[in-house]
């Protein structure tokens, strides 16, 4: 199932964020992925999916 991140990619766009298992809940978000890191553990997300998230959306057809 694909997940609708347009909401996030506004507000995020740029960061790193740590997300929950769900892959669309957001838990923390920064600069740099040590500092997402230590705020998603102090939240009690020892093991969140990092991701950063792109200044800008640019379509993209076949292989890189």
């Amino acid at each position: 199932m694909a997940i609708d991140w347009t909401k996030n990619f506004k507000k995020y766009k740029g960061l790193w964020v740590a997300l929950k298992n769900d892959q669309f809940t957001v838990v923390a978000s920064g600069q740099s992925v040590k500092d997402v890191l230590l705020k998603a553990k102090n939240k009690g997300n020892n093991d969140p999916i990092l991701f950063r998230v792109p200044s800008q959306i640019i379509p993209q057809i076949g292989m890189i």
